[in-house]
């Protein structure tokens, strides 16, 4: 054990040494050293007859070796980590030195005397002792290293190059893990060997494999998975009752090599949104690249991943426009670091004020509008009638005004699929934007309306909601156990929105491809086991619908058409076109209502919603909420709650 230590210590004192080219260096020479004498040795039989030769010559071949070796960057780095390409760099290396050692000697008038093997010997051997003595450092390396400090076992779903990646870096001593086995769908790699991690079935295997190996964690080394495969990953999991976490996108890998460090936990964006989005990039940065773009309510959720995706595009100027001051300043942190830093103006102003709206676009020359900007709780606008309608709709008027007086190109709104059958104001509010973009005449300015349903993290969502309830050990409340809602991340979201910024013509409302709805009960499940605990310890609690809260969300009214695109994955819809000269007259009548004193809120807001409905037929605002008062929170009880009873909590966004 001494003699292990000694070993163990010696040879991490000559590795801390081993990057200094000095070190390095002088062992290359003794190499090439003693290949010149050995070639001669081998040459004469082991005879010296002319070493005389041997030492005119010897500088000469020093100085060609190291110099070649330092242009190849051999003498340099960890040789425990030698690998194929550091191969082919040596090969490489002694090749082309042999070549100019001949040709040095031959203009030296030495070559008469040299014998021809020589060059070959010695070139051979040069390159055996240089991978050797790297060979021997990586085998030393593995040998010293102390096995009580791998604290983790560890099997791997894939085999391609995730996998390859992760296990590389499990390799390298120090890194505190040991890959014991792969598993793989593809049943050709089933056998094969990924550096001497064998694959051993497919991922159905793994409660056998497990039975064979006590690993401690799997790891779901599958970068390009789908939502749907890694579902399945997942539950295999899951029913193995081992804990698992995955890689993130190949993109993210390939941007920091550090692979072990990104190793995490399974998050529900892996379940619900990995399927790939192909954006057409140039297009979009053909419109984007060069023009001064603005984003309206650029703090939020939608509003910051739009920010963070036209920066790519090289715009001539960003404008971030929002009301909250606290979510700008955090947003104007977050840029700091971007190439294009320089390029962000950042405004605190309110998108109703319409002098100061105005001035923002004259200054900054304005060309496209992003409009993200808008009042999005549901159960809140129902308690602010006037507030939602003012700053959905009529602030929306206003923009479109000033845009078109600056001679804006385009102007895009971010719509939701509550806009659809509407039971609540804030919907509401959203259809009647889609009508206003769709209907209203403009001179060259082009109007886009973009629908779509729930991003997955977006602040005072369900998600983030529900997170919270876990992580503090609080019961989670849901408003119905049968209440299902549209999702898609955030990045996808975005991207899908510039692609339809660049496809929608003048007056068309696109709507993106949000997949299969999904049961809130089953998404607080995923969570609750993503999260750790199990469902027995969790109590859930319904709450009952909240005003103006539908089951369901639909992405398109009976009546509209779904039109393909150039985007798979983006619809364009043809539906009654609300004419303008009917509209106006509507929403002119709406903004009395606004402004009219009423005795008391409840009054003012049936006033307005009667005024919307006009508007919007489809509105109904009574729909569902009976169902709100039969069922209460006594009415249904958690299968996960043991039967106990619980206080009620607030629910989020739906």
């Amino acid at each position: 054990m001494g003699s292990m230590n000694y070993v163990r210590k010696l040879y991490r004192s000559v590795s801390s040494m081993s990057h200094r080219t000095a070190f390095v260096g002088s062992v290359e020479a003794m190499f090439v050293a003693a290949s010149l004498i050995a070639a001669f040795l081998l040459q004469f039989n082991f005879r010296l007859p002319e070493p005389k030769l041997i030492w005119v010559s010897l500088p000469i071949l020093l100085v060609i070796r190291l110099l070649l070796l330092a242009r190849f960057n051999l003498m340099r780095g960890w040789w425990r980590y030698t690998g194929v390409n550091e191969i082919i760099e040596i090969i490489k290396a002694v090749s082309f030195g042999s070549v100019i050692f001949f040709v040095v000697l031959y203009g030296a008038g030495l070559y008469s005397s040299y014998p021809v093997s020589i060059f070959v010997l010695e070139g051979i051997i040069t390159t055996l002792l240089l991978l050797s003595g790297r060979m021997i450092s990586r085998i030393l390396a593995e040998a010293t290293f102390d096995r009580n400090e791998i604290s983790k076992l560890i099997i791997v779903i894939g085999a391609g190059r995730g996998a390859d990646l992760v296990i590389s870096e499990i390799a390298r001593p120090g890194s505190g893990y040991s890959a014991l086995a792969c598993l793989d769908d593809d049943a050709t790699k089933v056998g094969i060997s990924i550096r001497g991690v064998k694959v051993e079935g497919n991922p159905e295997q793994l409660p056998e494999l497990l039975k064979k190996y006590a690993a401690d964690e799997v790891w779901i080394a599958v970068p390009s998975a789908t939502s749907a495969q890694m579902n399945r990953f997942v539950l295999i999991c899951e029913a193995s009752c081992v804990r698992y976490k995955t890689l993130p996108s190949l993109r993210d890998i390939i941007l920091d090599r550090d692979v072990i460090n990104q190793i995490r936990e399974v998050k529900l964006d892996d379940l619900l949104g990995r399927d790939t989005v192909r954006v057409n990039l140039d297009i979009v940065r053909e419109q984007v690249e060069g023009r001064s773009v603005i984003v309206t309510g650029a703090a939020g959720s939608i509003g910051a991943e739009l920010c963070a995706q036209l920066l790519e595009y090289d715009p001539a100027v960003l404008v971030c426009v929002d009301q909250n001051e606290n979510g700008t300043f955090f947003l104007q942190q977050g840029h700091k670091s971007h190439r294009n830093s320089s390029k962000i103006v950042y405004c605190v102003a309110d998108v109703c004020n319409r002098a100061r709206m105005a001035a923002i676009f004259k200054e900054y020359e304005v060309q496209l509008i992003f409009h993200a900007a808008a009042y999005k709780h549901v159960p809140m606008m129902e308690a602010n009638v006037q507030e939602a309608v003012q700053n959905n709709v009529f602030s929306l008027l206003e923009l479109l005004s000033i845009a078109e007086e600056a001679d804006c190109e385009s102007f895009v709104m971010i719509s939701s699929d509550k806009a659809v059958n509407p039971t609540n104001v804030m919907g509401t509010t959203k259809r009647i934007c889609e009508l206003i973009l769709s209907s209203r005449p403009t001179r060259n300015m082009r109007c886009v309306s973009v629908r779509f349903g729930n991003v997955l993290g977006s602040s005072g969502s369900v998600v983030p909601i529900l997170q919270e309830q876990i992580r503090q050990n609080a019961e989670i409340t849901i408003t119905h156990p049968e209440i299902r809602r549209y999702f898609m991340t955030i990045q996808e979201a975005v991207s899908l929105v510039l692609q339809a910024f660049t496809v929608g013509e003048h007056g068309d409302l696109l709507v993106l491809d949000m997949g299969d709805s999904v049961r809130i009960m089953d998404l607080a499940r995923r969570l609750i086991r993503l999260n750790g605990k199990s469902e027995s310890d969790v109590q859930i609690r319904i709450i009952g619908l909240r005003d103006g809260e539908k089951l369901t969300e639909e992405m398109f009214y009976e009546t509209e058409k779904k039109l393909p695109t150039v985007c798979e994955k983006i619809k364009k819809t043809r539906g009654k076109i609300q004419d303008w000269d009917e509209l106006e007259p509507m929403l002119k009548d709406l903004r009395l209502a606004l402004q009219t004193n009423f005795a008391d809120s409840v009054e003012a807001g049936m006033v307005i919603r009667s005024k919307m409905k006009k508007i919007v037929p489809e509105f109904d605002y009574a729909k569902d909420l009976k169902c709100s008062d039969e069922l209460t929170s006594d009415a249904y009880t958690s299968p996960f709650s043991n039967g106990r009873p619980s206080a009620m909590a607030a629910g989020g966004r739906t």
